[in-house]
């Protein structure tokens, strides 16, 4: 199978994604549990599970980022490692 994406923009994925997922986490967590930091002002939403739940669903989304970049970047190591010629 060959790769559908370079190997530079697999690998920024891949670190970007895994960026992603844990600063969302962290925010999400901090709605779930209707922390002062997140809920206490007049402005901010009224549900917080509801807000987090938004944000679990794009720590899901970049979850499957994560995982089709690190198959690109696999395939592109395992090209490499058989010695294939890479033309760009």
């Amino acid at each position: 199978m060959k790769p559908v994406v370079s190997a530079f923009n697999a690998w920024t994925c891949v670190v970007i994604s895994v960026f992603a997922i844990v600063i969302l986490s962290v925010i999400g967590a901090l709605f779930k549990t209707n922390n002062h930091s997140m809920m206490g002002s007049e402005e901010d939403p009224t549900d917080g599970a509801a807000v987090a739940a938004s944000v679990f669903g794009a720590v899901a989304i970049y979850g499957a980022f994560l995982v089709f970049c690190a198959g690109q970047a696999y395939l592109h190591q395992r090209d490499r490692s058989r010695g294939a010629i890479a033309l760009s």
